[in-house]
């Protein structure tokens, strides 16, 4: 039985609330968002309160909350205020160093672009540059923006209407859409950690938006509590759209490796020795035929 602790924000202090929020909401991709001022000055910072929200129209938000000692706003969102326009660069782990050191606080006149070393890019439609390095960046018009309170903390939501997309070619599949294994993307967790997509941390899973999985529910109850099988597993097993033919689950007498099982032990052991080899074969991303292992398991 899992045992929880519970909180309620209204009784913690903001730190408390921040280092929950943002270590189990997490990782958040990170807006690198470049803006200038009516001075002219250019303002390069990174966001973690960001994603995408419509693709019609393309609308990207991120939000920089205001300073929790003293409840002032961030040169980002003074600018944005002032011209209503800014450049989200994508960041990998190419530049993740550059992004951590343009974070500092530095005074207001001081240019991140020439402190982290990046090279700033003259956008076409907009007026704060974009990052030469960045693998993407996405030029917005800055549609509405809706501060969330006064305090230190509280967030303020820029509304970017993407007006032009730029991509580094080399990033490009050979579809022409940007490849997630070769992106080497970088994200933000909890406290000062990061995460990064590496192609050995990347998994993928099969498309929902096609046939329409039977669900969990719709398993005999031996397998959806079985002691082999994880969560996972059942879920795997709930994509699929129709349970296996009874003449394809007989079939399987006929295997040498079934009757090897079914021939050692009482019930219960091959049950449970079946229901393991349905998780190996779970592994190798063959569900219906672990179902098909499975439900010869339920009939014995």
């Amino acid at each position: 039985m899992n045992h929880y602790t519970t909180l309620d924000p209204n009784t913690l202090d903001q730190a408390e609330v921040h280092r929950h929020l943002l270590s189990a909401v997490a990782p958040r991709p990170i807006c690198f968002a470049s803006t200038i001022n009516t001075e002219g000055e250019v303002n390069l910072s990174p966001f973690s309160f960001f994603n995408v929200f419509s693709t019609h129209p393309p609308t990207l938000i991120f939000s920089p909350a205001r300073r929790a000692r003293d409840g002032s706003t961030k040169d980002s969102l003074n600018n944005a205020q002032q011209v209503p326009e800014v450049v989200i660069n994508i960041v990998n782990h190419a530049i993740v160093q550059q992004m951590a050191l343009s974070s500092h606080p530095y005074p207001k006149k001081v240019d991140e672009f020439k402190k982290s070393g990046l090279t700033p890019i003259q956008s076409k439609q907009v007026k704060p540059p974009r990052v030469g390095e960045s693998p993407a960046s996405f030029e917005c018009k800055v549609e509405k923006i809706i501060p969330l309170g006064d305090r230190g903390g509280s967030g303020n939501l820029i509304f970017c209407r993407v007006l032009l997309i730029h991509i580094q070619n080399r990033f490009l599949d050979p579809q022409g859409y940007l490849d997630p294994y070769t992106l080497d993307l970088v994200g933000r967790l909890g406290k000062n950690t990061y995460i990064r997509a590496t192609p050995e941390s990347l998994f993928e899973l099969e498309s929902t938006g096609q046939a329409l999985g039977m669900g969990v529910d719709q398993l005999p109850q031996s397998i959806r509590l079985s002691q082999v099988l994880t969560g996972n597993d059942l879920g795997r097993l709930g994509q699929l759209s129709q349970m296996p033919p009874a003449t394809e689950i007989n079939k399987l007498q006929e295997s040498e490796v079934i009757q090897k099982i079914c021939r050692q032990g009482d019930l219960r052991s091959k049950r449970l020795k079946l229901h393991r080899l349905a998780q190996k074969i779970l592994e190798k991303n063959d569900p219906m035929e672990a179902l098909r292992i499975l439900m010869f398991a339920d009939q014995l």
